[in-house]
């Protein structure tokens, strides 16, 4: 029905009234002999408007003539009668038939690509990838071979779990689901030992299944054994396990900051001017030739394309340019306020990182002054678990 609906559009239709006491009846028997009519509207109890094709239109005036209404008509639409309307207007004919084609050979290209990342994970450099694979703007649609493409980019990358393309119109729509790197997981009756997986100093051991390597107060690295995975039995001798424990030691998570005693600080001064320029596929015309007037600026560029429907993207793009006015403000450090403001700084980093601030056990700060500079250095120690499985290979 709403295809007959849509080529009614194309060849063309009428908006007619039906008058009589048997409107019923006529709206019967014209879905009895799938006559297609939409947008009725009931105007009082004997009258009727509604819109029918031309195709149609004398269905509809014998199944009037049947049920003994009256039909009248309001208003004719559709191409045919636009043509007709301006048949006298040659101009007119050649821009449209020009538009016309105009539209048909854009249709057969791609204008658009979109990249749709589940739960918003965005793939870093996956655009780029992208057109390497030989997907990109301008590229004849008949030329995408999907397989292909999905192929090429996995094989390049390991981060991509998942990837489908979509060609609607002239959009390109790419789905990826990013993979997500799993531990290698040691099965139970695998023997192990526990490694250390942070460099620290031990607070507590305790090994529930295998031999203690490290004890209290030890320095480890990132490796150093910590539970081995074999015990030593008076009558069993040496034998294998899979090794477990809890371990807790002190580890130092470290921020490096450093601030000049004279500095220029940028600062937005709320005023901005915007400019525009055209895009056709690659060739740009700039509206506004003269340069800012604004001394110093930060541009930002918005590009919009052109699109008619949804997914039917033209090679056309209205480009957005905005220059915002920056105010340069020199500032100058005593050695105190500079260590103060490192040391915030480095402070906002490291409690951003560290979840459990509880477990924050000390707070190291050293400073180093330079002659144009002061250099500081923060160190929390906090108490984490570390430890990490590793197979024992014979």
């Amino acid at each position: 029905m709403l295809l007959r609906i849509l080529f009614s559009y194309i060849i063309g239709y009428v908006k007619i009234s039906v008058e009589g006491y048997f409107i019923e009846r006529f709206i019967n028997i014209c879905k009895n002999e799938k006559v297609a009519i939409w947008n009725l509207k009931r105007d009082k109890n004997i009258r009727l408007e509604l819109k029918v094709g031309i195709r149609d239109f004398k269905k509809v005036c014998k199944i009037a003539k049947k049920t003994k209404c009256k039909i009248k008509i309001l208003n004719k639409n559709g191409v045919p009668f636009l043509f007709d309307k301006y048949k006298k207007r040659k101009f007119f004919f050649v821009i449209l038939i020009l538009i016309i084609l105009a539209f048909i050979i854009t249709s057969k290209f791609v204008w658009n690509i979109e990249i749709i990342a589940q739960d918003g994970q965005n793939i870093e450099n996956l655009n780029q990838d992208i057109i390497e694979s030989g997907l990109s703007v301008g590229k004849p649609k008949n030329k995408i071979n999907s397989k292909e493409i999905i192929n090429k980019i996995r094989l390049k990358r390991n981060d991509i779990a998942w990837m489908g393309i979509e060609i609607k119109g002239t959009n390109v729509i790419i789905r990826t689901i990013k993979a997500t790197q799993k531990p290698d997981i040691i099965d139970e009756n695998d023997y192990c030992n526990i490694v250390s997986d942070k460099q620290g100093i031990i607070t507590k051991i305790n090994a529930i299944n295998g031999t203690k390597a490290v004890q209290v107060g030890d320095t480890v690295n990132i490796g150093t054994i910590l539970i081995n995975g074999w015990m030593e039995g008076k009558y069993t001798g040496v034998r294998y396990v899979h090794a477990r424990g809890e371990i807790e030691a002190k580890v130092w998570h470290s921020k490096n900051k450093k601030i000049k005693y004279k500095t220029t600080e940028r600062k937005e001064t709320g005023r901005l001017e915007n400019k525009y320029k055209i895009k056709f596929n690659n060739f740009e015309i700039n509206f506004s030739k003269r340069l800012s007037k604004f001394k110093i600026y930060d541009t930002i560029e918005t590009e919009n394309k052109v699109k008619i429907f949804s997914n039917f993207y033209l090679p056309i793009s209205l480009i957005k340019i905005t220059n915002k006015e920056i105010e340069e403000i020199q500032k100058s450090y005593t050695l105190e306020e500079a260590k103060n403001i490192g040391i915030q700084q480095a402070e906002d980093e490291l409690d951003n990182e560290i979840d459990n601030k509880d477990k924050i056990v000390n707070k190291i700060v050293n400073t180093y002054e330079h002659e144009n500079e002061i250099e500081v250095n923060v160190t929390y120690e906090v108490l984490e678990n570390i430890g990490t499985n590793e197979k024992i290979v014979f």
